[in-house]
């Protein structure tokens, strides 16, 4: 006798969903994935998408994953918050980034993200409080 075979995009019962199947992603994951794409969307626009900086990101998403665990509600302010953690850790190995665009002159500085804790984050100039871009969208116009 043949096995039974299940209709495509079902599963047999009783036998375990592969989580990163696609469309099959928990809610947490899939904003931990989507945090990614943006901030390495940012740094590929800032030329800054190094191996090693990359790692960077994937520390902040495992950090993040783990504090999302601990405080559920959080998980829709993962993307401004794993941006936040690239820019301090490359401040501290590498120097300020992203550049602010707005502003030129000697006095450097970084963008910032606003809100610090809060939905739909922006890069914004802490200086002119220009809003420059979306977090993922650096080098495209708003």
């Amino acid at each position: 006798m043949a096995p039974m075979e299940s209709a495509p995009g079902s599963d047999p019962p009783g036998e375990d969903r592969d989580p990163g199947a696609p469309g099959r992603q928990d809610p947490l994951e899939r904003a931990l994935h989507a945090a990614r794409a943006l901030i390495l969307a940012d740094l590929e626009a800032s030329d800054v998408a190094r191996a090693d900086i990359v790692s960077m990101v994937e520390e902040s998403v495992t950090h993040r994953r783990w504090w999302v665990g601990q405080w559920p509600e959080g998980v829709a302010f993962v993307d401004g918050l794993v941006a936040q953690d690239v820019q301090d850790a490359l401040l501290e190995r590498y120097g300020r980034w992203p550049v602010c665009p707005v502003c030129v002159g000697s006095d450097l500085h970084a963008l910032q993200v606003e809100p610090e804790l809060g939905e739909d984050p922006h890069w914004i100039c802490g200086k002119t409080s220009t809003v420059v871009a979306r977090v993922g969208r650096l080098g495209t116009r708003l």
